[in-house]
């Protein structure tokens, strides 16, 4: 008897080195170097999603300001509708938007506020935003002639806008966001469709 416990010491040594080396293994503290990655992943969609809105509320702002001008000055009711359901569409996005940025502790764009690298002269700005002297042409409009230039500067703004969205569908991560994201560009596209269509007969010579 004697003889063999040397053997079982060694089998017993052996056998517990075993099940501490299987237990440092699985030790969720053990790959502490994947968390950065994931964290880092997060952070970056966080900023992406933090960005879209941010720029989105300008963007739909900017289309607020246009569609606010057609009751007294569109030529056609189509168009005059159309402005009507853009202000129904954006402002509601504007105010989830805004309510966003507040629950992640992000700032909320002012009224006045402007996209970076948007110019004021010329015609259409960053992100396909009105300058300030499309505005004023636009504000200056009647009949026809604002019917024209709404529907131009509208398309250039909406295709700006399903841009935008199509990045945030690329880079963000919130569900929220994403399924606004989405929204904007099935809508956005057919509202351009629209708008191509009214404005075709105003174009022809």
């Amino acid at each position: 008897m004697r003889v063999v416990r040397p053997f079982l010491v060694v089998l017993v040594v052996a056998t517990s080195t075993t099940v501490v080396a299987a237990c440092a293994q699985t030790d969720p503290a053990t790959p502490a170097a994947d968390r950065p990655a994931t964290s880092t992943s997060s952070l970056v969609a966080d900023r992406a999603d933090v960005h879209f809105a941010q720029q989105m509320i300008i963007h739909h702002q900017g289309a607020l300001d246009m569609a606010a001008l057609a009751p007294q000055r569109a030529g056609s009711a189509q168009v005059a509708a159309l402005a009507r359901r853009i202000a129904a569409a954006q402002q509601p996005e504007i105010d989830l938007m805004s309510g966003w940025l507040e629950a992640w502790g992000a700032a909320v764009p002012d009224d006045g506020a402007t996209m970076p690298g948007m110019h004021h002269g010329g015609r259409g700005g960053d992100g396909g935003m009105a300058s300030d002297d499309d505005l004023g042409d636009l504000e200056a409009a009647r009949g026809p002639a604002f019917d024209r230039l709404f529907l131009e500067l509208m398309i250039v703004h909406h295709e700006g806008a399903v841009h935008m969205a199509r990045m945030e569908e690329r880079a963000g991560r919130d569900p929220g966001a994403l399924a606004l994201a989405e929204r904007i560009v099935r809508d956005q596209t057919a509202e351009i469709a629209e708008m191509r269509a009214l404005l075709a007969p105003l174009t022809d010579d």
